[in-house]
């Protein structure tokens, strides 16, 4: 529960607990990591907003929002034009909240209440009542991040990069070693030792990252699994669940 009436540490007024912003962030940007006093909860209100902190990543549809907790490096990005509402939490009256980056939801009344929140005729009182409030609505969602790391070696990232291109490419590391002027013993074994991840389960998340703008501008669940390399919609969604710990409809309501 937030206290009230206590300091401002995160550039609100007196009293002032929670301070929302809002900006739109272009295809394609990402900030410079940085980390700051405050909690930050980051949500958007269109397209798909990206949080990388050190190796985990997320892209986030509206439905959701990320708790970052205060002094935690990170980046913020945007798959397609992105509008973000987020909201700056003062750590001295969040007491219980989550120490590292969770996923909640972002259903009608966290927004409004962010909403709220942003107005600027807003009492004191008012405001005190609608800031107590927020951190009980705050539902952590079972989602798992997706982070899809390069892997240094040029053999290995030529690989990478030539699937990022066309995530349906189905070769197996046999062809792939042969493009890349290696065996696929030694290519299995850069992806493992310079990504923590098999080649297979590294280019199933890489599906999934190409995915996920394709479900949000609403293309069909049999077109996305075509264009990102499964055979069939019920292989694809299986794998989504498997991987993200959400099926793409739960994802994408």
């Amino acid at each position: 529960m937030l206290r009230n009436g206590h300091a401002p540490r995160c550039g609100g007024g007196p009293g002032t607990a929670i301070v929302v912003s809002a900006f739109t962030l272009s295809d394609g940007f990402w900030s410079a990591t940085r980390s700051h006093p405050c909690h930050r909860l980051a949500r958007s209100g269109k397209g798909l907003l990206a949080v990388r902190t050190g190796a985990r990543a997320w892209l986030l549809p509206p439905s959701m929002a990320l708790w970052i907790p205060a002094r935690l490096p990170h980046a913020t990005g945007a798959a397609g034009s992105a509008d973000v509402h987020g909201a700056r939490l003062d750590p001295a009256g969040c007491a219980g909240a989550p120490d590292e980056p969770t996923v909640v939801a972002a259903g009608p009344l966290l927004s409004a209440l962010i909403g709220h929140l942003d107005r600027p005729d807003l009492g004191r009182e008012a405001r005190r009542r609608a800031e107590a409030v927020v951190l009980d609505v705050l539902e952590p969602l079972p989602v798992t991040s997706v982070s899809v790391p390069e892997p240094v070696d040029p053999r290995a990232l030529a690989v990478a990069r030539a699937l990022a291109a066309d995530p349906r490419d189905n070769r197996g590391l046999e062809a792939w070693g042969d493009r890349a002027g290696t065996s696929a013993r030694t290519l299995a074994r850069l992806f493992i030792a310079e990504t923590g991840l098999t080649f297979g389960q590294w280019r199933e998340r890489l599906r999934m990252q190409a995915a996920m703008p394709l479900l949000a501008g609403d293309l069909p669940i049999e077109a996305v699994a075509r264009r990102v390399g499964y055979g069939s919609a019920s292989s694809f969604v299986a794998a989504f669940h498997r991987i993200v710990g959400l099926t793409p409809r739960q994802y994408f309501p």
